[in-house]
C-alpha cells in the first residue's frame, strides 16, 4: 500500500503504533560507536540515463536505512516548494510497523512540480524525538 504524504504529523500515532517504543532507543551506551545512515534508495529499473531527473513528482521513493542506536527506527520526509512545506510523512522502518515504508511525492498541496525534499532517521526515546541521520534530494517536476 503506498501512502500518499500528508501534511500533518503522526507522532501521536506513531507512539502508539510500536508496542515497546517508549523503551526503545535507550542509546547504546557502552556498546561502542554510534552509527547511522539513511539514502534515497533507487529502484530497480532505474538506472543509468533513466536515473537522471529521478525522482519526479508523483513517483513513490523508500529508504535504505541503518542504525545501531534503536531497534525502532523512524523515517520522516518533509518536501518544500519555495521555501513551503508541501508534503510530510512518517513510517516506521523496523519489522511490524505499520506502513510500507514508502512515500508518494505528492499531497493534496503539492500538486505539481518540483519540490527540494530531507528525509529524517529518528528513534524516540525519553518523551522526545531525535534525528540520527538526514539526506536530502531534488524533486523533479
Amino acid at each position: 500500500m503506498v501512502r500518499t504524504i500528508a501534511v500533518a504529523s503522526l507522532v501521536g500515532a506513531l507512539a502508539l503504533a510500536a508496542p515497546g517504543l517508549a523503551l526503545a532507543g535507550s542509546g547504546n551506551a557502552g556498546l561502542g560507536k554510534s552509527t547511522s545512515s539513511i539514502r534515497l534508495a533507487q529502484p530497480s529499473g532505474v538506472a543509468g540515463a533513466a536515473a537522471v531527473g529521478w525522482p519526479r513528482y508523483g513517483d513513490v521513493v523508500g529508504f535504505d536505512t541503518s542504525t545501531n542506536e534503536t531497534a525502532y527506527p523512524y523515517v520522516n520526509l518533509k518536501c518544500y516548494q519555495s521555501g513551503a512545506l508541501v508534503a510530510e510523512g512518517w513510517d516506521g522502518y523496523f519489522d511490524g510497523a505499520l506502513g510500507d515504508r514508502m512515500f508518494g511525492l505528492y499531497s493534496p498541496i503539492w500538486t505539481g512540480g518540483a519540490a527540494d525534499c530531507t528525509a529524517w532517521l529518528d528513534k524516540y526515546a525519553n518523551g522526545r524525538w531525535r534525528q540520527l541521520a538526514s539526506t536530502s534530494f531534488h524533486v523533479s517536476e
